[in-house]
């Protein structure tokens, strides 16, 4: 099965709504971003959406941070997966594994423009990736975005996908998508493209806040693949 992360979730009803739904995670961004939440307020919006249900795991987005501020909102946030979504180490990675036991640690890949014209992307994916294997729990793909990283609401070229699916079923981890997806697309995607996960975001919104009318038709699409 495809599992779903709906990502950015700032309000109470959103998260409720996330967990009512089935949505497997939720996403909280802790990095720079017109998303952006303090550790008291995941905090809450995690209770929130945990009366609403158990399934869903709290991830919460971080780009660049310093070793102190995982810290600091690790302890005050319940979440259960921190999603690097920057130009992160593998000492970092494995740094996170060890300090916080039981959390799974995704890594997040960006998707330049020109990655879809390389005749060497298998060598290039490797290249780029090797270094996290063994060290990381999921490997996230998401349209470059040169000032948050991700979160551009654009899509990148779907070509490229199984060359970073083909190293993460060499190296026994899922592979999420993100990137431009929304209720009418993500169906193409995910049933073209054996994608371990969908992770969406502004295609869930309208005027910038969580539409919880396509955040259920967004998991209702994914729902319906085989």
């Amino acid at each position: 099965m495809t599992e779903v992360k709906i990502c950015g979730l700032r309000t109470v009803e959103a998260a409720r709504t996330a967990a009512r739904i089935g949505a497997d995670y939720a996403g909280f961004v802790f990095a720079p971003s017109k998303r952006q939440v303090t550790a008291a307020e995941a905090r809450a919006l995690i209770a929130a959406m945990r009366e609403s249900g158990e399934g869903t795991k709290a991830v919460g987005v971080f780009v660049n941070p310093e070793r102190e501020t995982l810290v600091r909102i690790m302890a005050e946030a319940p979440l259960q997966v921190v999603q690097l979504h920057g130009q992160e180490t593998p000492e970092l990675c494995r740094w996170v594994k060890e300090t916080f036991p039981g959390v799974r640690v995704w890594k997040a890949s960006p998707i330049a423009s020109g990655d879809s014209q390389r005749a060497d992307l298998q060598d290039a994916v490797k290249s780029r990736l090797d270094r996290y294997a063994g060290v990381i729990d999921a490997l996230l793909i998401d349209t470059h975005d040169p000032v948050y990283g991700g979160g551009s609401g654009k899509t990148f070229a779907w070509e490229v996908i199984p060359a970073y699916l083909a190293w993460c079923r060499q190296h026994g981890i899922p592979l999420l998508a993100a990137g431009g997806l929304t209720p009418d697309n993500v169906g193409e995607l995910a049933g073209r493209y054996a994608v371990d996960g969908v992770d969406v975001s502004s295609g869930v919104e309208t005027d910038g806040m969580k539409d919880l009318d396509k955040m259920r038709s967004f998991v209702e699409r994914v729902r319906r693949i085989v």
